[in-house]
């Protein structure tokens, strides 16, 4: 068995889940999530808990199984907390200006740059040197945090770029002098 599939999952107060054929719909107080799952693994729903059972131990099964109680799980907790992706602009002259609904980013380049989140997605500037991607959707705060990063990763030589703000950049010497 699965050790991450047979773990139930606490659904936690003002939570509904909807399970109608494949399709499970997920209500919170931030939003709705609605998501296919595979048709061979059973997802038992309980008062206050979700059970994510699978037929057999073929391989299939096995890897949809884990898989399935995480997707469930990420659905749950984003209805219900949300998720955050935290990054850090770090460079002389890099920073960021809310504009409208998105992010205007200055990254060294010859022109400012746009990024504007898709629906369901927030992004939030505290300061000139930080951005915060909220939302319920744990795979597309990730993506649009991942997009983001990607407009200029940290080099490893000073460190400058965009990067997450646990992720540590490891640091290159650079050329020696004779």
């Amino acid at each position: 068995m699965s050790r991450v599939g047979r773990k139930p999952i606490v659904v936690p107060a003002g939570v509904t889940l909807t399970l109608n054929g494949t399709e499970l719909t997920v209500k919170g107080p931030k939003g709705q999530l609605v998501r296919s799952f595979h048709e061979d693994i059973k997802i038992n729903i309980a008062e206050n808990e979700v059970i994510v059972e699978r037929p057999s131990d073929n391989k299939l099964h096995r890897s949809l199984h884990g898989t399935t109680r995480a997707l469930v799980s990420n659905m749950v907790t984003g209805v219900s907390e949300g998720f955050t992706r935290t990054l850090e602009l770090v460079g002389v002259g890099y920073r960021a200006a809310k504009s409208g609904n998105g992010v205007t980013l200055s990254l060294g380049f010859s022109h400012p740059v746009e990024v504007t989140p898709e629906e369901g997605i927030e992004i939030d500037v505290p300061n000139q040197t930080t951005l915060v991607v909220k939302g319920i959707n744990k795979e597309r705060v990730g993506q649009i945090a991942a997009e983001i990063r990607s407009l200029r990763k940290p080099e490893p030589y000073k460190g400058k770029g965009i990067k997450y703000s646990n992720e540590v950049v490891r640091r290159k010497e650079g050329k020696k002098g004779k």
